[in-house]
């Protein structure tokens, strides 16, 4: 008979046994992919100096000289930062300013009233806090050889909010279409979101959407094959790579586990 705590235990054991593998590498992979997106739209803000200028100064009406400041300070802000995140200096420095870019974008590109991109920038944030959760202490003592309370609330706070907006990323794909295949991964989705949220077989959960997600970004964001439209070009890969930046986060939640303030912790204690 079919038992599926079991089943999910066993799932579970033989995703354990895989990241033994590359629990060295796995949070160097996370980094990078997390700041992806931020080391694209730098690179990017270089390449096409004049027309982003151009963009914000007739959006805003701000002038040339705000409008040049505007692209400087995104493409400095987040190649400087995100080169901050991959040496492992002053990591803390490097979040705040990588949010503080989210949030000049988001009000600049007028996002608000875009729920879909509204949701992936909210993922967004939900990577570098969970970057920010990694540099902190697991609550060890600050006296070698007393021992620590493994109280680390400011650690547990960011890995709840960190996860929670991570999964909203996903909720941009799901589509109201009434055929077999969509329905099925629909169901999939919301219940593996759940998990996440709740902090119940967070790993496995996260996995499998990390492979969902990665199938999904490679097959519908290919940019590198559009080569006659620069706009859906530009559109593709602002989309493949903040995509890949969330898949990041969520390997990091694989790194990291979900925190005290889940399921999975807390059924440690039952």
């Amino acid at each position: 008979m079919f038992n599926k705590e079991d089943f999910l235990n066993r799932a579970e054991d033989v995703a354990d046994r895989v990241l033994r593998r590359g629990k060295h590498v796995l949070p160097h992979v996370a980094r990078l992919l997390i700041v992806s997106t931020f080391v694209e739209d730098g690179i990017r803000m270089w390449f096409q100096w004049g027309p982003q200028r151009d963009f914000m100064n007739s959006s805003w009406k701000c002038g040339w000289y705000l409008a040049t400041l505007f692209v400087v300070v995104n493409m400095l802000g987040q190649l400087g930062a995100c080169a901050l995140v991959l040496i492992r200096r002053q990591v803390a420095i490097a979040c705040a300013i990588l949010c503080g870019i989210v949030a000049m974008q988001t009000v600049a590109y007028q996002i608000f009233w875009d729920i879909r991109f509204l949701m992936r920038n909210l993922a967004l944030a939900g990577g570098i806090i969970l970057l920010l959760a990694e540099t902190r202490a697991d609550g060890r003592s600050l006296f070698a050889g007393l021992p620590s309370s493994g109280d680390n609330r400011p650690r547990t706070f960011m890995q709840l909010g960190g996860r929670i907006l991570l999964v909203l990323m996903f909720l941009t794909i799901f589509r109201l279409d009434l055929s077999a295949v969509t329905i099925l991964i629909d169901v999939v989705g919301t219940v593996l979101v759940i998990f996440i949220t709740i902090g119940y077989k967070t790993k496995l959960a996260s996995l499998i959407i990390v492979t969902f997600l990665t199938a999904m970004n490679l097959y519908f964001n290919a940019w590198w094959n559009v080569t006659d439209d620069n706009s859906l070009q530009d559109v593709l890969k602002y989309d493949f790579f903040q995509t890949l930046s969330v898949v990041g986060g969520l390997l990091l939640v694989v790194a990291l586990g979900p925190g005290s303030y889940s399921m999975d912790e807390h059924k440690k204690k039952w």
